[in-house]
């Protein structure tokens, strides 16, 4: 069972949101020079487009479907504040946004169905924001909606950005893979499936911990026999 959180993408404080609404009219003055997007195809490595498509495999059923792709409300944008008690449109360091998604299934032996996610993001630098990389985590979510919506899985992608010097406005993309679950018995049933995508801002990478080895307990000192 995975908990709201993942699902929900932890949202931002209230604070952040309204952020988000100071920093509308930079984002739009950043994001108005004309830049070609890359194509899905050259990053699925396929004939993919943002359309589904169910790529060489075992036979998927009739009249079957991809799940579709939705980004999650609340989680579209990513924001970085030099001053994240008061965040503002002039002390920002960057914000992420996610543009266009695809995706392509398979099914494996098993009846496991694979799904591979593409996504294409921007990183704008604010004020505050230097050349270098930024860490976007993006959170994907299987969910069967319904009247009572049903967590399948859930999966975090850590993409590392790099705004070269002398740039402010970055495009990416990323390919999110390793989304796979079992096909419902009933094919009729992945008809409710959706697959979520968004920034989860509060998945802070924690940092691995070294084994600390113990240290060898001290032989004892032989003691000297007296005649």
């Amino acid at each position: 069972m995975f908990g709201v959180g993942a699902l929900e993408f932890q949202s931002q404080r209230r604070g952040g949101l309204a952020a988000l609404v100071l920093l509308a009219p930079l984002v739009a003055g950043c994001s108005s020079s004309s830049i070609s997007m890359p194509s899905f195809s050259s990053m699925f490595g396929s004939g993919s487009t943002t359309n589904a498509s169910a790529a060489a495999g075992e036979s998927l059923p009739m009249n079957f479907e991809c799940p579709e792709v939705q980004v999650r409300q609340g989680a579209s944008t990513l924001s970085s504040s030099a001053n994240p008690a008061e965040p503002s449109a002039l002390n920002l360091r960057y914000q992420v946004t996610i543009g266009t998604t695809a995706r392509e299934c398979r099914l494996l032996p098993g009846n496991i169905l694979s799904v591979k996610v593409g996504m294409e993001g921007r990183v704008i630098l604010g004020p505050e924001g230097v050349p270098g990389p930024v860490d976007v985590p993006v959170r994907l979510a299987v969910v069967s909606e319904g009247i009572n919506p049903r967590p399948i899985m859930t999966k975090l992608d850590r993409v590392s950005v790099t705004v070269p010097p002398g740039d402010t406005n970055v495009l990416f993309t990323h390919v999110a893979e390793g989304i796979e679950f079992p096909m419902p018995k009933r094919a009729t049933d992945i008809d409710s499936f959706v697959i979520y995508i968004g920034f989860d801002p509060l998945a802070v990478q924690e940092p691995e911990k070294k084994k600390v080895k113990p240290k060898p307990k001290p032989k004892p000192v032989a003691q000297r026999r007296t005649s």
